[in-house]
């Protein structure tokens, strides 16, 4: 085969084994647009390019349209104005309207994407949102099952209907989908809260039965006393063990909210070896005495 031929077999735009594609028709959109309840952000092509081998698509002059890949298998590159992005499993990457690019699978890794085309009066602020330091970026993303249902609910509806209501619900639903990737992090802070404090708010959380002490504490962190306790000072107003006892007393509201446990039973649960000391410590907290507080709330 001569290189031509071999270019021609490399670069396919699409037509991949499995895919799928709907692109709305112009009197769809036309009345999108005029539908006060969506124009501010309405699909405009769907699609789903499983193991999309040789997959290249080039656009010179840029496309109308933002372009949102969500990558979950494989890889490949996106590149605007040449400057290359590299895709990878389970991230995103939206490209910019009206800027000149070209995206490819990798060769021996082919990317499986979910891909949308969307407009509307919000789009170009939404896409803002997405901009890491004013900069387009790939961000990697936590699988989620519910977001790959929330897609094929879209695919499935747009399959069997362009109805008024069924593209308002389409659209309200994708509003969802792609904020549940660009906020993904401020809707989730806990994935992204790599610090030492809150890995060990965290790890309190966790072994919120034992009973610590700040060297303890510190050590779990592998950081001084002094450091690890000025920085807890900084991040949450309270001393660690302050903290600490906080959320065993928020751990012993539902105990006796919820449970039949005595009160002694709750203070041994929760590591307190004095009772008395549990209860003066409860009642600074809460405002009143654990009994006064089970007979209140208790169902």
């Amino acid at each position: 085969m001569d290189q031509q031929g071999t270019e021609q077999k490399k670069r396919v735009k699409e037509g991949f084994v499995g895919q799928r594609m709907i692109v709305l028709p112009p009197n769809i959109k036309r009345k999108i647009v005029t539908n006060t309840m969506i124009k501010n952000l309405y699909l405009t092509a769907i699609g789903h390019y499983p193991k999309a081998s040789n997959h290249d698509r080039e656009r010179k002059h840029g496309s109308s349209q933002y372009i949102l890949l969500y990558c979950l298998e494989g890889g490949g590159h996106v590149y605007l104005n040449g400057i290359p992005y590299e895709i990878y499993p389970n991230s995103y990457f939206i490209i910019p309207r009206n800027v000149p690019h070209r995206y490819t699978s990798t060769e021996n890794n082919p990317w499986s994407i979910y891909w949308v085309h969307f407009m509307g009066d919000i789009a170009d602020r939404l896409y803002e949102r997405s901009l890491v330091n004013d900069s387009p970026q790939v961000v990697g993303i936590p699988y989620d099952e519910n977001r790959i249902r929330l897609f094929e609910q879209l695919y499935y509806i747009l399959e069997h209907s362009f109805n008024e209501k069924d593209m308002e619900i389409i659209n309200f639903k994708l509003l969802y989908f792609i904020s549940s990737l660009i906020y993904y992090k401020e809707e989730n802070p806990a994935v992204y809260n790599t610090d030492s404090i809150s890995s060990s708010i965290a790890y309190m959380k966790q072994n919120i039965n034992e009973k610590f002490g700040i060297e303890e504490l510190a050590a779990q962190q592998n950081i001084s006393v002094s450091h690890y306790s000025r920085s807890f000072k900084q991040k949450t107003g309270s001393s660690p063990i302050n903290y600490f006892n906080q959320l065993k007393i928020q751990k012993s509201c539902q105990y006796l909210y919820f449970t039949d446990r005595s009160i002694k039973e709750i203070c041994t649960e929760l590591g307190f070896e004095d009772q008395y000391y549990f209860s003066r410590l409860f009642r600074n907290v809460i405002g009143s005495s654990p009994s006064q507080y089970k007979k209140r709330h208790k169902k």
